[in-house]
């Protein structure tokens, strides 16, 4: 099997992920949380954080729309958070993941920064990819995403929901792929307030927000019993959560693997999940804000379909469907029908199967 950045899976990694998802046939939740924690070990708990970086790295299964529209399956996510809360450390994670992969940040390191520029070269006009394009087929990892060029944020809308970019500079008329997952983070403008929308700590437009099929709020809330169990992660003492992660090069193969051979179908039991969820959103916001439009369906499509892949299945189940609706819920903030999450805070639970 042929992985998406070009790398090869071979037959007896398949035999191995097997063995793997059979001694964990009465545990499949357990098993799954094995490998979520071989996700940027060296940050302590983040359980939804890990799990949603792992998911946007799978992604869900591109379809054809009509009139040969391309309904993505890549996923994006953006986590903003306090200076100090790992989002850098998921970003260079993630990039070293995927096999084709780019890390930049939101100003851009090169003068084509994240879409592409026009430059001459002996005489003549070339053009000089972007970051979007050069990910194409893999993922673009975006920190300082808040500093993004206001020149360039039409050119990353485009590019995040049609998975092209249009060129028209210097004579130059093209249109570029960038069919890439867009994993980015960024700092809230001023301390985090609760009262006021993800707009307003943010400073990006609901356009750009609605294209993140996931977006966390990781806030630092001093509290001394979390506190010290960081510190003594950190400092190396007897770790809080002893359960050892896969390693690096395995939960590499597993991700190009199961993107590679699975596509997950929905069932009428997970699509029913779905759809009331999507109908209770916009039933609770008749105004259709930016995280209740029709992209919260696709999205948390997207998410069920990974989920399945994650799981080793070739069928979207109940329990996909479920996990897909309580990421979201991380993410809608003060649109969430459940208890509030604060996702800096979630711990890998002692029972997973529960």
């Amino acid at each position: 099997v042929r992985a998406g950045g070009g790398g090869v899976v071979g037959g007896d990694h398949r035999q191995a992920f097997g063995a793997f998802w059979r001694s964990h046939a009465r545990a499949p939740m357990a098993g799954r949380d094995a490998i979520v924690g071989g996700v940027c070990p060296q940050a302590h708990g983040l359980h939804l954080v890990k799990l949603a970086t792992l998911l946007v790295l799978i992604g869900g299964v591109a379809r054809a729309g009509g009139a040969g529209l391309r309904i993505r399956g890549e996923g994006h996510m953006l986590l903003v958070g306090d200076p100090g809360t790992a989002k850098s450390q998921f970003l260079r994670h993630a990039a070293a993941l995927e096999p084709r992969a780019v890390l930049t940040t939101g100003v851009g390191s090169t003068s084509a920064g994240l879409t592409a520029a026009a430059v001459r070269d002996g005489g003549e006009w070339q053009l000089d990819a972007g970051a979007l394009v050069q990910a194409d087929g893999g993922v673009c990892c975006i920190d300082e995403f808040g500093d993004v060029r206001e020149a360039e944020k039409g050119a990353v809308l485009e590019a995040m929901e049609q998975q092209s970019i249009s060129v028209a500079k210097a004579g130059i008329v093209c249109r570029l792929s960038a069919r890439c997952s867009v994993l980015a983070a960024m700092n809230p403008r001023g301390p985090y307030d609760d009262a006021s929308s993800l707009v307003v700590n943010t400073a990006l437009s609901s356009p750009l927000l609605s294209r993140f099929d996931l977006i966390l709020v990781l806030r630092d809330v001093p509290d001394p019993a979390w506190d010290a169990r960081v510190a003594d992660f950190i400092l190396g003492g007897k770790p809080v959560d002893a359960r050892r992660g896969w390693g690096f090069d395995r939960l590499q193969a597993y991700v190009a693997y199961v993107r590679a051979a699975l596509r997950p179908e929905s069932t009428p039991a997970s699509e029913r999940v779905l759809t009331r969820y999507y109908q209770l959103q916009r039933s609770r916001d008749p105004a259709g804000s930016s995280r209740t439009t029709i992209r919260l369906l696709e999205s948390l499509i997207r998410l069920a379909q990974a989920h399945a892949r994650l799981m080793f299945r070739d069928k979207v189940l109940v329990e996909d469907a479920v996990t897909a609706v309580i990421l979201m819920e991380a993410t809608m903030n003060s649109a969430s029908l459940l208890p509030s999450i604060n996702p800096l805070r979630s711990q890998f639970p002692d029972n997973p199967q529960e």
